[in-house]
Formats: C-alpha cells, sequence, structure tokens
C-alpha cells in the first residue's frame, strides 16, 4: 500500500531506513530492504548522510521502487542549487518515486569530504514550498509543467529540541508550506516526546516517532554531546554499558521495543533508525508487537 493511503486509512505507520553503500555494492543493502519489505510501510534511503559520499539516494530509491518496496526519497539542499532541486524531483517522479523528505542536510565540514562547498541556495521549509508547488503543476517560477508529480510530502521535526518553541515555530512553517507528514529526530525521553505532541496535538498531521537503535555505550555518549535536541538518558548508557560487546545487539533491540511500546499510544508511527544495523530490524518489530 501507498505510504500517502496507510495515512490516509488511519494505519499505524512503520517505516525504517537505509544508508547507500561508499561504493557500488548494494547487494547487501537490497537484501537487508527485501526482508523488511511486508513488515513495514516504506523505507527512507538517506542522503549523503552525515555529509559522507555514498551512492545518491534517488538510484536507491529506483532499485527498491523495482523490488515492490515503498521508498521515501530523502533529499537535502545541501548540495543542489533550486534548479537541481527541482530536476531531481521530476526525475524521481519519473521514476516511480511518490515519497519524498525534504532536509535542508548536515553541513560538508562533518563528513568524509570537508573541503567541499556548501550549496544551501534553499532551506528545508522552502523546499517542502517547491514540491508542493510542483505537484499543482508549476516550477518555483510560475513556469507552467508539461505532466506533473503527485508526491506525498515528508518533513523532520525535533521534539526533544532544548528550546521548543523554536522548533514548534518551524513545525508550523512546515505545514503551511505543505508538509503532509513527519518524522522525528531520535526520541529516548518519552516523556518529553508526550509533552511534545500535547503541545501539537491540534495541527492534525501524522508524526511518527524516530527510534535509533544504540550500538554501544560510547555511541549514547557521542550523540548526547554532538546531536541537537538527542539525550540519552544515563539508565539506559549504564544498560548498554554492562553488557558484552556480543550482547549488545539483543540489549538495543530490547531497548528499542520497550521505547516503541511507550511511545505508540501518542504517535501515528515509528521510524526506525538502524544505522547500519538493518538485519536487527525484524527483531525489533516482533519484540515491541509490531
Amino acid at each position: 500500500m501507498e505510504l500517502k493511503k496507510a495515512v490516509q486509512n488511519k494505519k499505524f505507520l512503520i517505516t525504517s531506513e537505509i544508508g547507500p553503500p561508499k561504493g557500488t555494492n548494494v547487494g547487501k543493502i537490497l537484501d537487508e530492504a527485501v526482508a523488511l519489505k511486508d513488515k513495514v510501510d516504506a523505507i527512507n534511503v538517506t542522503d549523503l548522510q552525515s555529509s559522507v559520499m555514498k551512492v545518491g539516494s534517488l538510484a536507491m530509491c529506483r532499485l527498491l521502487f523495482k523490488r515492490d518496496i515503498e521508498p521515501v526519497y530523502q533529499l537535502t539542499c545541501r548540495d543542489r542549487n533550486r534548479l537541481a532541486l527541482q530536476s531531481d524531483l521530476l526525475s524521481a517522479s519519473v521514476l516511480g518515486i511518490k515519497n519524498v523528505l525534504a532536509l535542508t542536510g548536515d553541513h560538508p565540514a562533518l563528513g568524509d569530504h570537508p573541503q567541499a562547498k556548501p550549496v544551501y541556495d534553499l532551506d528545508s521549509v522552502q523546499l517542502i514550498g517547491v514540491i508542493k508547488q510542483l505537484n499543482s503543476g508549476y516550477d518555483m517560477n510560475g513556469n507552467k509543467l508539461d505532466g506533473s508529480p503527485d508526491f506525498f510530502i515528508g518533513a523532520v521535526v525535533n521534539p526533544g529540541a532544548d528550546e521548543i518553541e523554536p522548533e514548534i515555530i518551524k513545525f508550523r512553517k512546515k505545514i503551511a508550506a505543505g508538509a503532509q507528514f513527519f518524522q522525528t529526530q531520535a526520541v529516548f525521553d518519552v516523556n518529553k516526546f508526550k509533552k511534545f505532541m500535547k503541545q501539537v496535538k491540534d495541527f492534525n498531521v501524522p508524526i511518527l516517532a524516530g527510534i535509533v537503535l544504540l550500538k554501544s555505550a560510547g555511541m549514547a555518549e557521542y550523540m548526547n554531546e554532538n546531536i541537537a535536541g538527542v539525550h540519552v538518558g544515563q539508565k539506559l548508557i549504564d544498560e548498554m554499558k554492562f553488557v558484552s560487546k556480543e550482547d549488545r545487539p539483543k540489549k538495543s533491540i530490547e531497548i528499542a521495543a520497550r521505547l516503541i511500546k511507550e511511545l505508540k499510544p501518542f504517535c501515528q508511527g515509528i521510524h526506525i533508525m538502524p544505522l547500519g544495523w538493518d538485519k536487527y530490524v525484524p527483531a525489533v518489530l516482533d519484540a515491541a508487537g509490531l
């Protein structure tokens, strides 16, 4: 079922994501995506996540589409000007891709080509507006299209932001621009998420809570220090710290499933970010009762 139809049918949504490889060997990642085919509603494909050069999101989305997997095309403003963004969107539509997640994108200084020049001709709010305008049959400058796409437009929100009001203001702007669904940054603080959901309940837009699979205590501490609006509590850090390396996947699955169960009553879906641990996603869904 198309993601848009699943939303319209009020289904509790389950999405996951894959990161394309740094090289041309896509077989392993595609095999892991196929294993999720009947367990999730859609699979996001990241767009040079953390500004690391990899295979493009558009190509991987097409490969998923050919395998009857519903793809979500993540598109960042970092690397493209408005011409390229609009062209890539039209290309995605021609290739059968109907879901887009609009992102600003991490600065190249954070990645493996720090000397790369960022573009940022548009930001994520503007990009959402451009996608909506393409859907209506016109380009960004008002020129009529010869055939228009029909994208289901997604955006991101961070319910754990240290200052929540600016985040809610941007959330509102994204909805006004045309966003139709949201996936969140990683959620580890259930109470903070519940408070956020209460503040935005009147916006009537589906929100999928983000779940990151913790790989180690060190990873959790790194996220606390380097990712704004993400806070892994000391209790969870200790849970990961005091298990053997061999038992970390089992403990990570347990934590993710527990978070999903606690978050499920307050959101319209779950978005799992396995960060390379794609093979454990089915176990997480089973443990969470999904």
